[in-house]
């Protein structure tokens, strides 16, 4: 298997489980965030970065254009890339949520293309948050891993409102 098919594998399967997930989030939740501990994002908040933690971030390696949701990485300090949750900006809406995450994967997909299996497997890029240079598949593979990591935690959201979830639904599975 070569960097273009594992990329478009990952993509269509993380995504398409988010949306999964996605439609089990209710409107009157936005605001919901645990009990305990502390720095969590709101249900909103998370629906709001879920589609800029891949496709979005692709574009910048492939393209060099940093700039995410009105914000660029490319002129931040990283200590500054990690605002605490109260900061985060929230979604209006589940459909709105919903909308972006069909872009943010249409961006992926074309971002994918965009960078061919040769810089994929050979051109070594950085990113703003960590200037250590990696390959480009690697790092679009990396952001695939950093949607993913908000889909779990967007599955345990929906467990912990009590929504049927299962592990079928963390994978896409119904």
């Amino acid at each position: 298997m070569n960097w273009t098919d594992l990329l478009n594998a990952r993509v269509a399967e993380v995504y398409g489980a988010t949306a999964g997930l996605m439609n089990m989030v209710e409107e009157k939740n936005l605001d919901w965030r645990p009990e305990t501990g502390s720095n969590w994002m709101t249900m909103g908040q998370l629906l709001e970065h879920i589609p800029t933690a891949s496709g979005h971030c692709m574009m910048g390696f492939v393209t060099g254009d940093w700039k995410i949701g009105g914000v660029d990485f490319a002129d931040m300090a990283p200590e500054d890339m990690l605002p605490s949750a109260e900061k985060l900006p929230t979604a209006k809406s589940v459909a709105d949520a919903k909308k972006a995450l069909a872009v943010d994967k249409a961006i992926a997909l074309d971002m994918i293309a965009k960078a061919g299996e040769k810089n994929l497997a050979e051109k070594m890029v950085a990113a703003p948050w960590n200037p250590t240079p990696l390959p480009m598949g690697v790092q679009l593979l990396s952001m695939v891993g950093h949607l993913d990591t908000h889909k779990a935690q967007l599955f345990y959201y929906l467990k912990l409102q009590g929504q049927p979830v299962h592990t079928g639904s963390l994978y896409g599975m119904g």
